[in-house]
């Protein structure tokens, strides 16, 4: 297992001055948002020179995308959102190959019409759930066509917020394409801190055998997404490594949801955390 981080983290004005800053921290795994390369998180179309631009940048400083961003809002309350989502889907899909990447990450959405992370009481209606399959459906196409698989996260501000929805998604999609990115600073809706280690054991019991990511942000209060640096709050990252190991994960635990000033704390705390706890 390595520490990644989200290349949000470094704003910079160009994409080698990212890369630079993400290398200057010995890191060699980034989950990339296009943003980074100077174009829209889903753009309506990607120029070859600018896919090759990303990769000859990446390849010089031995860096790899352990994810790409293709997150747009899946049950938004427009059907024609929705389907301008999918539409720019396929054009991140078209350049997952050329950038050596398979994981497209996705936002399983809600039924706030402004702003995709903020939870809305409709989500929990059958017709939310009937619209994301639908969408799901779609965007699990466009991953076939391109040889890719889709992650998603439970985040307890979207339609799939819990770890059992989670397991209905993926049952009911069928399709080895859909995996799962284990955040576990996004799973305790309001009163479930005090049951951390239950909630965190039932995640990776039911989703861990299609554990595509994991990220790694901490949290402070429950009943919102976590936005805290790893380190700095009271998730258990001891047991989250544990079952990340249980699982035979040996991907990239990816910092987010932090500050660049809070990096080297964080990269050292999960150093420290992976030394006493990963074989």
């Amino acid at each position: 297992m390595e520490i990644g981080i989200f290349g949000k983290v470094f704003s910079r004005p160009t994409l080698a001055q990212t890369l630079d800053a993400v290398a200057a921290h010995n890191l060699r795994w980034i989950q990339f948002n296009m943003v980074s390369a100077g174009v829209a998180s889903m753009p309506d179309e990607i120029p070859p020179e600018l896919v090759a631009t990303i990769r000859r940048e990446m390849d010089a400083r031995s860096i790899r995308m352990a994810a790409l961003s293709g997150t747009f809002n899946m049950i938004h309350p427009d059907s024609h959102v929705r389907q301008d989502g999918l539409r720019r889907l396929r054009v991140l899909a078209e350049i997952c190959q050329p950038m050596d990447v398979n994981l497209l990450t996705l936002c399983t959405g809600t039924r706030d019409p402004e702003n995709m992370w903020r939870r809305h009481p409709d989500n929990d209606t059958p017709a939310a759930w009937l619209d994301l399959t639908h969408t799901m459906e779609q965007a699990l196409r466009i991953a076939d066509d391109f040889n890719l698989n889709l992650g998603v996260e439970t985040e307890v501000s979207n339609v799939v917020d819990s770890a059992p929805k989670a397991r209905r998604l993926i049952d009911e999609m069928r399709s080895p394409r859909l995996k799962i990115i284990i955040d576990c600073a996004n799973i305790f809706h309001k009163g479930e801190l005090v049951r951390m280690h239950a909630l965190m054991d039932e995640a990776f019991d039911l989703l861990g055998d299609h554990i595509a990511l994991a990220h790694a942000k901490d949290l402070k209060e429950d009943g919102d997404a976590g936005q805290e640096a790893a380190g700095t709050g009271v998730l258990d990252f001891t047991h989250y490594a544990r079952r990340l190991q249980k699982i035979g994960y040996q991907g990239a635990w990816v910092l987010h949801g932090l500050q660049e000033n809070q990096v080297a704390a964080s990269i050292t705390f999960l150093q420290n955390i992976l030394s006493k706890t990963v074989s």
